[in-house]
């Protein structure tokens, strides 16, 4: 019989909390908002809902604090059908979270303290070794340590299964870790930073930035916002997919569902063009989604 397909994510869980006004401050002022409200987040917890909305098995490894914001995390897990067995309570540090300040046009800034997450590592791979050793596709940020993710995307190679990376926020991915993705996912300003191009504003550039990352990587994708997604590969096959026109409610987590969506899409066997157009898809139908309206 053949094994179903598990799609695990080992990453950041955050408590946010979303401000909503007229604009974001600048600088020394201080903006009178309209209302906010708080959400579960970190990326890792929002691909993972993503995933398993899409009705795959999907894990989450990850820790929290056994405070009111990590039980209020623990709490959305479940109702989104994500196991949280390998979710980790730690008592030496408080529950990740982010604040988020939304403007009238639907864009965003946010502050991060990372928190428990940064305590992610070697003995959550090994508490969770039988897990991974089932991964069909691994989901791995940049909101945890590297060499957590070092970690877990060995366990999972060496069983078979295959690493997928959204590198963000931007940083620089260890000689440890570069060998063992399978799969990269980079935005605009990701790539810029990866593949040392200007930053990605078209689908033309988009591709360009996939072309040269995949010296680097078997696959790459790279989205470019309201203009669509690249895609290439070491075999030479490439993908250029439009976006999908909404009316643009709030880009807050677009990334995080896409991301998702991939993930089980590619962990169902479709293939990889399908499944970025399904990731695209959903991506759009969440822009055009009222934060207010979103669940979580």
């Amino acid at each position: 019989m053949t094994p179903s397909p598990v799609v695990t994510v080992f990453g950041s869980l955050h408590y946010d909390i979303a401000v909503f006004g007229p604009a974001r401050p600048r600088k020394g002022e201080t903006v009178t908002g309209t209302s906010w409200h708080p959400k579960s987040g970190g990326k890792g917890g929002n691909q993972a809902v993503s995933a398993a909305r899409t009705g795959i098995a999907t894990s989450m490894i990850g820790a929290v604090a056994d405070d009111d914001f990590g039980r209020f995390l623990i709490s959305n897990l479940d109702r989104r059908n994500v196991d949280h067995t390998f979710v980790r309570r730690d008592a030496s540090q408080s529950t990740g979270m982010s604040v988020a300040i939304f403007d009238d046009e639907g864009d965003y800034g946010a502050v991060i303290v990372s928190g428990s997450n940064l305590t992610l590592g070697d003995h959550d791979v090994l508490a969770a070794r039988d897990l991974l050793s089932k991964t069909t596709v691994l989901v791995l940020q940049n909101e945890i340590p590297d060499a957590a993710n070092v970690a877990a995307a060995r366990a999972v190679k060496q069983a078979g299964g295959c690493v997928l990376i959204n590198a963000a926020p931007a940083r620089a991915l260890s000689n440890e870790l570069q060998p063992l993705i399978d799969i990269i996912v980079v935005n605009a300003i990701e790539a810029e930073m990866l593949a040392g191009v200007p930053v990605v504003e078209t689908l033309d550039g988009a591709l360009e930035a996939a072309r040269k990352l995949v010296r680097l990587f078997p696959e790459v994708v790279v989205t470019a916002g309201g203009s669509g997604v690249a895609y290439a590969n070491r075999d030479g096959k490439e993908i250029v997919i439009a976006a999908v026109r909404v009316n643009v409610e709030s880009t807050h987590g677009a990334g995080d569902e896409f991301i998702g969506v991939l993930a089980a899409e590619i962990a169902s066997g479709k293939t990889m063009n399908d499944a970025l157009r399904k990731a695209n898809m959903d991506a759009a139908k969440l822009v055009g989604t009222p934060e207010a309206d979103r669940l979580g």
